[in-house]
């Protein structure tokens, strides 16, 4: 029986189905999460926001996406047309890359889980995060063909502020790793059973969370656009859809953060056995459970836009190499030393 559900769960042609159902669940979610943030944004400023298009505004995407295929495809007299049309393409593909390994929660039956992901690599995690990294140039293509000064200093606002905190980033994984025992991701999130990895390494937590939200382009930290400033910054030239692609993909990111933080820090899918011993429950549950702690962190993410004022440039470096980088190596050395006192 077990080798039989096995046969289907892996089997190369239900996992391409399942990796398309995943392409467009999370273009759903992406979807969900623009409406939400419009919602609570305007529920913070005491107004109503989309109201108009549909019930409570659930529409207003929808006109906001015929309103971006119908616009005049604008490209920049002297830009670089290859480059310019290729920038969102390479934006887009990043998230695709990084959809090929990320999990969306498991399925649970005779105690065995099964992932619902497209593929499982043993340096899960480490692909996640280089595929995440290559929007970097995606954006520097974006600012550069523009032949825009306004996108170049937006762009240049990026580097500095990518590669600050891709360091701490890192140190943060390879601590959650050296725990776990494992670059796979799937084994991180299993290893935080029953205790989750919050509990044993907070500061890394913290330290993750700030420099994913960095990292992301997420208020307080979005001085690569920071309208007041630079006119919408690297993507001031783009209209239509191609503006749409590099806007749809900011909030893609933002899903696979907040499903980041929850695989890597809040234990994933993990449920208590006597819930997922009942065959229904251990099929529906874990994932229910892992997508309600993921739409938890992007609420927390949206909350956070509205409570904390926007960095300058020089505060945001500052903050990561003289702050988050030594806390990252602190915590690093915390989990060495639990481990040479056998604590995990």
């Amino acid at each position: 029986m077990m080798m039989d559900i096995e046969a289907i769960i892996y089997n190369p042609l239900l996992r391409g189905i399942l990796g398309l159902c995943i392409m467009g669940a999370v273009f759903g979610g992406a979807c969900v999460a623009v409406w939400f943030e419009r919602k609570l944004s305007a529920d913070v400023q005491q107004r109503y926001g989309p109201m108009r298009v549909g019930p409570h505004g659930l529409l207003q995407l929808v006109a906001d996406a015929i309103k971006l295929f119908t616009k005049e495809d604008i490209i920049p007299k002297n830009a670089d047309r290859i480059l310019f049309v290729s920038a969102p393409i390479l934006l887009m593909g990043s998230v695709f890359l990084m959809l090929v390994a990320m999990p969306f929660g498991a399925i649970i039956i005779d105690g065995e889980s099964y992932v619902i992901a497209a593929t499982e690599m043993d340096i899960s995690v480490l692909y996640i995060e280089a595929m995440s990294a290559i929007s970097i140039i995606g954006i520097f293509m974006v600012a550069y063909s523009a032949n825009n000064k306004y996108s170049v200093l937006g762009a240049f606002r990026n580097f500095a502020r990518m590669i600050g905190y891709e360091v701490p980033l890192g140190i943060c994984i390879v601590s959650v790793a050296i725990m776990a025992g494992s670059l796979n991701i799937v084994d991180i999130a299993e290893a935080q059973s029953p205790l989750w990895f919050i509990i044993m390494q907070p500061l890394g937590a913290i330290v993750f969370f700030i420099a994913l939200m960095a990292d992301m382009g997420r208020l307080p930290f979005d001085q690569n656009e920071s309208e007041e400033e630079l006119i919408a910054g690297w993507m001031t030239e783009y209209t239509s859809m191609r503006f749409g692609y590099c806007f749809f993909a900011e909030y893609i990111h933002l899903i696979l953060g907040s499903m980041l933080v929850v695989l890597l820090f809040l234990g994933g899918w993990n449920l208590p056995a006597f819930l997922t011993d009942i065959t229904i429950l251990g099929i529906i549950l874990p994932t229910v459970f892992f997508l309600l702690k993921v739409a938890l962190v992007i609420l927390f993410i949206i909350m956070i836009r509205w409570a904390v004022p926007r960095y300058r440039i020089d505060q945001v470096v500052d903050l990561s190499w003289k702050k988050l980088l030594p806390l990252s190596l602190l915590n690093l050395g915390w989990v060495i030393g639990l481990g040479l006192l056998g604590v995990y």
